[in-house]
């Protein structure tokens, strides 16, 4: 067993042992309105649920040399966002949106993407995800140092939009949802088998 330090660590090492050993991540793709209305649109794998009571969830924005990425300065400034679950069907899609563009740019015209409009908030989501969920702004933490701050979002799901042929009496069918996750490098992983083991009580 090797035991590693991680201040001795290059930030780089970090990172590769973190996604490496964190695995499956779940694939948030976030669609945020910039201030002159360029609906924007990116995928991150830093993401899960925080608490069903409200409904929250967490996204980490890693910030490049200090500064916030364009989701997180669009959710910040306008409190807004949604959230959609990547799966097979519309990764390649989501994953070009992953390019570098610059704000005025729209990733979702970029992917060929199709907007539809929100019940509860001014963002607009995407008809290609069998989930998304309408969320307002909670609360952002920044953490980290001046040069690796990060931007945790938590947001407040206040509508889901949850594809029929995947609902079932109050449950969503992970065999008809089949999300994709997010392992090392460009590896991606399907839901795989599914096997049961009951909790003790």
């Amino acid at each position: 067993m090797l035991s590693i330090d991680p201040s001795e660590n290059s930030e780089r090492d970090n990172y590769k042992f973190l996604i490496g050993s964190v695995i499956p991540r779940p694939i948030a793709f976030v669609t945020t309105k910039a201030e002159d209305g360029t609906l924007n649109g990116a995928p991150f794998s830093y993401f899960n649920v925080v608490t069903a009571n409200p409904p929250l969830i967490s996204i980490s924005l890693q910030r490049a040399k200090g500064l916030r990425k364009d989701t997180a300065r669009n959710i910040n400034e306008l409190g807004e966002f949604v959230v959609h679950i990547v799966d097979q069907e519309n990764v390649d899609q989501i994953n070009q949106t992953a390019a570098s563009l610059p704000p005025d740019q729209s990733e979702i015209e970029l992917a060929n993407l199709t907007k539809v409009e929100s019940m509860k908030i001014s963002v607009p989501g995407v008809k290609e995800a069998k989930i998304r969920m309408e969320c307002v702004l909670e609360q952002v933490i920044e953490l980290g140092d001046k040069e690796s701050t990060c931007d945790l979002v938590i947001g407040r799901v206040v509508q889901f939009h949850i594809d029929e042929a995947i609902y079932q009496d109050g449950r969503i069918d992970p065999h008809g949802l089949a999300a994709v996750s997010r392992l090392a490098g460009n590896d991606y992983a399907k839901i795989g088998e599914i096997f049961t083991i009951e909790r003790p009580k």
